[in-house]
């Protein structure tokens, strides 16, 4: 048997959903299957963000009037329509609305840099933009139209519309999604809507979505998770249901948020499902899906769940997801929980150099053919040629399979494992990180005369955090903040290292390459920081940097070294409030860390509310507490 999943002489094994009839409502895009909910239920629930709600009838007509100002001003078929919005109703009405145009939508974190967020909009030729007028002011040197929408989706101008439409077909671009790439700039992948039919269409029918679910949408605007939390309900009538951004601080309060939210098919990026699937749920909770991906899941459920968990395996590239299974506690502790098997209209294959079908049990890359492959990278047609190459398993010439670069074998019961990459591509946080972009930007700093930025395990949950090895300029010593403030300016925040290395060269191979295996570890004298004075200098201040260093598996941190540029993040900042609570029985908010992020502050913060609580206290009690802090300093 080859391990070429969804072989064509075998593929109806792994396709377990046909491929979508040609003509009548099967091929109805995106837009039109939404419209047609709001026909048939037009005063239901479609989207919601706490009390701010949307109608199908209301989010119809908003996208409706959108798409009547863009073709008025212009926008025609095929054309990219920038969307710089944040999680809200009106990003669903712009998009919604983009769609209805004809055009295919360019999703833009307004967290994003103002230059990366003008290189996409240049590069992808977007002729209109659409926004809120709080962000309308970064796009100054925007060529095309600028509408502005408010949070809800209502149009900031109050001129009558005639309703216009331009009905996209399945060839058409539905969406430009803009990935890290290689050489210094990132790429834009082209899905078009047939692709996005595909999806819509599988995952409803994997997931027997029907007008009652209730769906969650946490995903960034940026990641291509987005569109699988949204597209698929709504094409079916069910209500999607935008989380707070505070809700997202842990697993804890996920679980509360779609609990009281009586959410009935959640998604969680990778680590944070892998907390969630470890917490009790009440009895009454109304999920019975959780779905997740973005990076290798790194273990199973413990116990029985009272839902069904499912792994998830996709690319951008290839429209989100091409691989889905669900995962159990009887799963084999040996080994990582598989990415399932193809979905619908979907070809796996893992092959050698040659594109030979390996051995079944062998490694090999995975490539993916079928419905769900992206026409291609935007105004780059030699990386579009390097990455997409020709089916050689189908007789259509027009046929493509897509490089993923990642490493799999095929397992005992026809499932996948995922194995890792090729390459040094990473993922972090769920966004797919290539290093070299990063290096490319590092080395236009004037004091760095090249650099190389990998990818390292670090902290208790073993999360993969960014190095950065940089050799400087003859005569220059670069300074920390001024490195992370040269990123910042160009790159998004996940893609700035937590930790920069300085050598005197980088060490090379026999063959004259960078020889990744020989970079040392980071260590106190070869590492950057904020203030190289050494140990902080409060007992208070030590307690605290004592517990960072813990928490993110660091020799040392001084006053001045900032918790997110030392690689933290929410979730992990909600870790650190938890273990200042135990130490310290403070309560400290992630606002505040975000607002007082480096050891000297906290350790003031910490100090001013602990005045603040002796002041509050009886003689007796703060006896107490003084008695109980020292045990537990003596105890650490």
């Amino acid at each position: 048997m080859a391990s070429s999943i969804g072989n064509p002489s075998n593929s109806a094994v792994y396709a377990p959903f046909p491929t979508r009839a040609s003509g009548g409502s099967e091929t109805a895009c995106v837009p039109e299957l939404v419209e047609a909910q709001a026909l048939a239920q037009p005063d239901s629930l479609a989207v919601a963000r706490g009390a701010a709600t949307l109608t199908y009838t209301e989010l119809n007509h908003r996208a409706d009037q959108l798409a009547s100002l863009l073709i008025s001003a212009g926008v025609k078929r095929e054309s990219v329509v920038g969307l710089c919005l944040p999680r809200s109703l009106g990003m669903v009405v712009g998009a919604l609305g983009i769609f209805k145009a004809g055009a295919a939508y360019l999703p833009l974190d307004p967290a994003n840099p103002p230059e990366r967020l003008a290189f996409m909009l240049q590069n992808s030729q977007a002729s209109a933009l659409v926004t809120e007028f709080a962000l309308a002011g970064s796009f100054a040197s925007m060529p095309g139209p600028i509408c502005l929408l408010d949070g809800d989706g209502h149009l900031a101008s109050h001129e009558s519309l005639k309703v216009q439409r331009q009905l996209p077909l399945g060839q058409d671009l539905a969406y430009v999604i803009y990935t890290s790439g290689t050489l210094g700039r990132p790429k834009g992948v082209e899905i078009t809507h047939a692709s996005l039919l595909n999806l819509v269409r599988w995952h409803g029918h994997a997931f027997a979505v029907t007008s009652a679910d209730r769906a969650s949408h946490l995903a960034a605007v940026g990641f291509d998770a987005s569109v699988w939390e949204v597209w698929p309900y709504l094409a079916k009538g069910a209500s999607v249901h935008i989380v707070e951004n505070s809700v997202l601080q842990n697993a804890e309060s996920l679980r509360d948020w779609m609990v009281s939210e009586r959410i009935t098919i959640g998604f969680a990026p990778t680590a944070l499902a892998e907390r969630m699937i470890s917490l009790e749920w009440p009895p009454d909770a109304a999920l019975r899906v959780l779905l997740t991906g973005a990076s290798a899941l790194q273990r199973y459920p413990s116990r029985p769940l009272p839902f069904r968990f499912i792994n998830n395996y996709g690319l951008t590239e290839c429209t989100v997801v091409s691989t889905s299974g669900e995962v159990s506690v009887n799963g084999q502790e040996n080994r990582l929980p598989p990415i399932g098997r193809p979905i619908a209209s979907t070809q796996v294959y893992i092959l050698d150099d040659r594109l030979s079908p390996v051995a079944p049990g062998a490694v090999g890359e995975i490539y993916i053919g079928g419905e769900g492959v992206a026409r291609g990278y935007r105004n780059d047609p030699e990386l579009t040629k390097a990455r997409f190459v020709p089916d050689p398993f189908r007789t259509n010439p027009s046929a493509r399979l897509y490089r993923t670069g990642d490493l799999g074998k095929l397992v005992p019961g026809g499932q996948i494992a995922f194995l890792g990459r090729i390459d040094q591509q990473i993922k972090i946080r769920g966004f797919r990180v290539e290093p070299e972009e990063i290096a490319s930007v590092l080395n236009r700093h004037p004091s760095v005369r090249e650099s190389v930025v990998i990818g390292g395990k670090c902290g208790e949950e073993k999360e993969t955090r960014l190095l950065a090895y940089i050799v400087p300029q003859a005569n220059s010593t670069p300074a920390l903040v001024d490195l992370r403030s040269h990123l910042g300016s160009l790159l998004p925040d996940y893609m700035i290292p937590s930790t920069f290395v300085c050598l005197e060269s980088l060490p090379l191979n026999a063959n004259g390459k960078i020889d990744l295996a020989a970079l040392p570890p980071p260590q106190r004298n070869n590492t950057l920081r904020e203030r190289v004075s050494g140990e902080p200098g409060t007992p208070l201040e030590q307690r605290v940097a004592g517990i960072l260093a813990n928490l993110l598996n660091l020799d040392q941190v001084n006053p001045d070294d900032n918790f997110f540029f030392l690689g933290g993040h929410s979730l992990l900042g909600t870790q650190l409030i938890t273990r200042l609570r135990d130490v310290f029985g403070v309560d400290l908010s992630l606002k505040s860390l975000f607002d007082h992020p480096t050891v000297a502050q906290l350790a003031q913060e910490i100090e001013q509310l602990l005045v603040a609580r002796l002041n509050a206290m009886t003689e007796q009690e703060a006896e107490e507490r003084l008695k109980l802090l020292t045990e537990r300093k003596e105890e650490a």
